[in-house]
């Protein structure tokens, strides 16, 4: 008797373990995206930083047309910018270190067809440029598809994420080289 049961047993297992491996096989997810943009800008990174380095202010972004915080600059401090149209996103600031130029902020709440993206965080850093005559500008963020699950629809899968975010991060590096250079 014990051999059947152990027979048994074995059997089911067996056959647990292998459904288990299917459906892994078949459960294949999103994978993180990232998108890394940099821009050369003609002044120093003094003064770059001056026109970024402030989490509670994102005016220099195109899409931009308000922005409403809390806490300044400390870890933890929020915002929220309201988009042309309405929209908008809520981030959080997670590391900020004025010495070194750079913070990371992350999404905690965006709709995806704002921007079709989830999980979502970035960092913006400015450096002396290679010939030092001005700065560098490298806005780099890591995100999921805004359709967690598989067959997503064309608007929210992986492309579409890093399309989305590219262009942004594109349009809001131009937008803050133009702003810098013309001093204002």
């Amino acid at each position: 008797m014990r051999t059947r049961s152990g027979t048994a047993f074995a059997g089911v297992a067996a056959l647990a373990v292998a459904g288990m491996a299917l459906t892994t096989a078949w459960a294949h997810g999103p994978t993180r995206q990232k998108v890394r943009e940099s821009i050369e800008i003609n002044a120093p990174p003094a003064k770059v930083w001056a026109a970024i380095g402030n989490f509670q202010d994102m005016s220099w972004l195109p899409p931009v047309t308000k922005t409403e915080g809390e806490k300044g600059n400390e870890i933890g401090a929020t915002r929220k910018l309201t988009l042309t149209g309405g929209a908008t996103v809520d981030e959080e600031l997670y590391k900020f270190d004025a010495d070194a130029m750079t913070y990371s902020y992350r999404i905690t709440s965006v709709d995806v067809k704002v921007l079709p993206v989830t999980n979502y965080s970035s960092t913006l850093a400015v450096t002396p440029s290679a010939d030092g005559k001005g700065s560098t500008l490298e806005w780099a963020g890591a995100f999921y598809r805004g359709f967690p699950n598989n067959d997503p629809p064309p608007e929210l899968n992986d492309e579409a994420a890093k399309s989305a975010v590219s262009g942004l991060y594109k349009a809001g590096l131009e937008a803050l080289k133009k702003k810098v250079e013309s001093g204002s």
